[in-house]
């Protein structure tokens, strides 16, 4: 009688916890699906049925009059925003009240991901990105873009090689494996200084441990969402998202090149150089004279970076910023190339296109490569801006609310406002924007003509967001964009990319990843251009 008795009051407590917890929308007229006690709404995407992107876009079309739907992160609340003028003051207007982004890890558990730019809050996130803001500048990118080309060439040639070799016509290419090897490549040289080659040397240390810590799997995401909803139990079995033995890798290589460079008085234009730069305050943003708009995906910079305040940094953060360059660089160029690839290979008469700008170009500069000459061919830009709509590298955006906000009603019918409350975190579902047909027409269809000059203007910036938006916007875009177009310049340069028998096409993204991978692989065939 007694256990009885004691599972009676355990089961009742916890229906009085979770009905407390699960009544924050339904008491204030906010709609959202039927919760999972304990899981909330995470059950489809931790069974693996659905992509975070196709779930949050699943939600954004069934309650369509909605300015803002709730979801459930385990037991923590989020709001969905769908209204473009409340996105507007979220991200602008009153982003002081939304300052921060999503906590993923413990700062003292995890200093590399917890110290870094993405997850560093308040005043400390506003120091460090006037601190790294000259670092990203057009003119630092411009010096950078000799080893992105050089990589995007040892790419080709590692490609040819295999044609060469292959019995065939043409060669199937998991471009995945292609785009995540030559990515890495470039965040080698342009973040730590040094010379790699995972297409001759697959398994380099460098290459592993960075695929590794960018996979981002079922694992971390249980993780990320783990500490977001139960911190105290994260910290108490003191997980983490790095091993200990990939956080030294890091500290080395780092801390020991800055070592060697001061030592040796070695000057090269990388983000090492730029971070030794930083730590003796001599950074400065020398953008004069220089094209500052690298396409129409770049994101401003914010008048923040213009705030300088010095501030002594220790060693870690600096090797956090390091990391994080990794971590944000990886993943997110190599699947936007991985997804250009497959459009074109899918489009032929878009991927002919591009091909005659590009031999126009290269007959124009007698096969020479410069910033100028990538940042200004027109349906290149087109092409990329396309791609990132369709496939954006950031399915959603996520803010925390530093202090109560208002957000109004929830739709027409409600009698009252809705508050969100500090610590709650806000969501902006930027695939399902994207994705949107109120907002681009036919917006499944691969159509580059939507980012032509006159078309271009049409498209409203809050709901375009590849990079994100506000001030805490993407710092590296031009760096990204730059990368992303010598690589995809050169592979159409020397290769026709057609449909492999494997190619699925429509394609959907993976419910058992975090990231842009597709359900059916990302096979293409390669043949050289003639």
């Amino acid at each position: 009688m007694i256990l009885i008795t004691w599972v009676l009051v355990a089961v009742t407590a916890l229906w009085l916890y979770f009905r407390r917890r699960y009544s924050r929308f339904t008491s204030r007229g906010v709609k959202h699906l039927p919760v999972v006690p304990l899981l909330g709404h995470m059950l489809p995407i931790m069974m693996k049925k659905h992509h975070v992107a196709y779930h949050i876009d699943m939600m954004y079309h069934k309650f369509a009059n909605e300015r803002f739907i709730g979801r459930y992160e385990f037991v923590s609340p989020t709001i969905v925003i769908k209204d473009l003028k409340l996105i507007k003051k979220i991200t602008i207007k009153d982003f002081e009240h939304f300052i921060d982004h999503k906590d993923f890890t413990d700062a003292t558990l995890d200093p590399l991901f917890g110290r870094n730019l993405f997850s560093l809050t308040g005043h400390e996130w506003k120091q460090m990105r006037s601190f790294l803001s000259p670092a990203f500048t057009s003119s630092k990118i411009r010096h950078m873009m000799p080893m992105i080309e050089k990589v995007a060439k040892q790419m080709t040639e590692a490609l040819k090689s295999d044609l060469k070799e292959s019995e065939s016509s043409y060669i199937e290419v998991d471009c995945k494996d292609l785009t995540t090897r030559s990515t890495n490549d470039v965040i080698a040289s342009c973040a730590f200084g040094l010379k790699t080659d995972s297409y001759k040397e697959p398994n380099n240390p460098f290459y592993i441990v960075a695929k590794n810590i960018t996979s981002f799997e079922l694992r971390h995401f249980i993780l990320f969402f783990t500490y977001a909803s139960f911190p105290a139990l994260f910290r108490l079995l003191k997980l983490t998202l790095l091993t200990k033995e990939t956080v030294q890798f890091y500290k080395d290589l780092v801390l020991n090149t800055m070592k060697d460079r001061e030592v040796r008085n070695i000057l090269r234009p990388d983000m090492i150089h730029l971070l030794m730069e930083a730590k003796k305050g001599t950074l400065k943003n020398d953008d004069k004279n220089v094209i500052k708009d690298f396409g129409f995906a770049t994101v401003d910079e914010s008048t923040l970076a213009n705030k300088t305040e010095f501030r002594a940094w220790s060693d870690v953060d600096l090797v956090a910023q390091a990391v994080i360059f990794l971590v944000a660089g990886f993943e997110t160029v190599s699947s936007a190339l991985t997804s250009a690839l497959y459009e074109l290979a899918n489009n032929k008469d878009v991927q002919d296109k591009l091909a005659e700008e590009i031999k126009e170009f290269d007959a124009k500069n007698n096969g020479k490569m410069d910033f100028e000459t990538v940042s200004s061919m027109n349906y290149m830009d087109m092409v990329v801006s396309e791609v990132l709509r369709v496939w954006p590298p950031l399915t959603i955006l996520d803010r925390i609310c530093v202090k109560p906000y208002n957000l109004g009603k929830p739709n027409k019918d409600a009698s009252d406002d809705f508050t969100v409350n500090k610590g709650e975190v806000v969501v902006i579902p930027v695939w399902s924007l994207h994705h949107d047909p109120n907002y681009f027409r036919d917006p499944e269809k691969f159509d580059p003509e939507r980012f032509s000059e006159e078309n271009r203007r049409e498209i409203d910036p809050f709901i375009y967001m590849p990079f994100g938006i506000g001030p805490r916007n993407c710092i590296a875009s031009r760096f990204a964009l730059c990368e992303l177009k010598v690589l995809l310049y050169l592979i159409i340069k020397e290769f026709e990319i057609c449909p492999s028998p494997r190619t699925v096409y429509p394609e959907r993204l993976s419910a058992g990843s975090f990231h842009n991978r597709f359900d059916s692989g990302h096979w293409v065939r390669f043949n050289i251009r003639s």
